[in-house]
């Protein structure tokens, strides 16, 4: 009873997460929603694993969290620096476009 009711609540942060993904404002929010989102999934397929009752799920949940924090860090890196290899940080001019 206390999983469901666990797994109702990351599910309704998860829809959270999501209104302030779209809303933003800045592109550093918008990231920072994904890498939210990400470890809510990961505590959500956990919760889903134990009520099913497959210890295996723990499994895929750390494949996830990895990959979420790679790719999230690789996301910052690229809106930095341009370019995944480049280590010159962008002027302020840059940086917003103007």
């Amino acid at each position: 009873m206390m999983f469901a009711v666990a797994a109702i609540a990351l599910f309704a942060s998860m829809i959270l997460v999501m209104i302030r993904l779209f809303a933003g404002p800045t592109l550093y929010d918008r990231v920072i929603a994904v890498n939210v989102f990400g470890t809510y999934t990961v505590l959500f397929i956990g919760v889903v694993g134990f009520l099913a009752g497959r210890p295996d799920f723990l499994d895929i949940a750390l494949l996830y969290a990895i990959i979420n924090f790679v790719g999230t860090i690789a996301v910052l890196k690229y809106f930095r620096y341009r370019a995944i290899g480049d280590l010159r940080p962008l002027t302020r001019k840059e940086e917003t476009g103007l």
